[in-house]
């Protein structure tokens, strides 16, 4: 299912169209809040029973192999991962001048430090059969792990994942900006030559060149036009109050006002779009 989800993400965008997508947004991040609390709850509802059945040298036992699951599966990824980082630097040792792919031992530490645990593991215990004559052999067991490890990885490695960065002094190298303005960069030039391509003799059409010659040079330039987005703004607030008191005015009824107001909804999502390469 994990699988099938990432194959589904990165197929998603190319099938999925603007106006079903943006409000997908608010609707999953709902969807797996609720995902969340209820996977805690179930295991919270399967826990007590469990705790109440454990007596004496059995819930020792229990704790003892839920404390070495939780070493194994932090020290693992700490192995794996440092492992990787000490082969990719002997493999790139001579490189010159330095490759700035080149892996770091402090961001190393901090990503191998970032194995928390969550949803999958509880989904995955949850899922093992109870009771009856399918019941999965030391279910009890792995469901009182999985709880530990979860637990674990959460409060501990999630809580102290800060203090590390600043203990290292890891900070934003900014290269998710650098690859953003690249982006916008190559997505407007192929967006410039299409329309310079056209031979479409509208009177739009040189505004959509200009539209997108501006959105280049922003993007090449890293300028900004905080002033312009302000400006925009502040027109499309009064077009909404224009068209409200047409509406309450009784000049236009409920199917216009909707269809106005769904044009300037996107037209608004624009607007808040150059905001952010503001």
């Amino acid at each position: 299912m994990v699988v099938f989800a990432i194959l589904i993400a990165r197929t998603a965008p190319d099938l999925i169209p603007a106006r079903i997508r943006i409000p997908s947004y608010a609707v999953w991040e709902v969807v797996v809040f609720v995902l969340n609390v209820l996977a805690f709850i179930l295991v919270g509802l399967q826990l007590k029973p469990i705790l109440q059945r454990l007596h004496g040298t059995e819930l020792i036992t229990y704790t003892v192999v839920a404390a070495a699951v939780c070493a194994s599966v932090i020290l693992v990824r700490i192995v794996w991962v440092m492992g990787y980082v000490a082969i990719a630097r002997w493999g790139t040792r001579e490189s010159a001048p330095p490759n700035p792919l080149r892996p770091s031992f402090r961001i190393g530490a901090v990503i191998a430090w970032c194995g928390m645990r969550g949803i999958v593991t509880l989904a995955a215990a949850l899922a093992l059969p109870d009771g009856g004559p399918g019941r999965f052999p030391y279910r009890d067991l792995i469901l009182f792990t999985a709880f530990c490890v979860v637990l674990v990885t959460l409060v501990v490695q999630g809580m102290t994942v800060s203090p590390l960065m600043r203990l290292l002094r890891i900070h934003d190298d900014g290269s998710v900006e650098r690859e953003v303005r690249l982006a916008r960069a190559e997505t407007a030039r192929a967006a410039l030559a299409a329309v310079q391509d056209t031979e479409n003799k509208a009177e739009s059409v040189p505004l959509l060149r200009r539209k997108y010659e501006t959105r280049l040079r922003r993007a090449e330039t890293g300028t900004s036009e905080a002033d312009f987005t302000d400006l925009h703004r502040k027109a499309q607030a009064a077009e909404r109050r224009t068209l409200s008191d047409l509406r309450t005015d009784g000049v236009i009824g409920d199917d216009a006002f909707h269809r106005v107001e769904e044009e300037l909804d996107w037209a608004e999502l624009n607007t808040e779009g150059m905001a952010r390469e503001n």
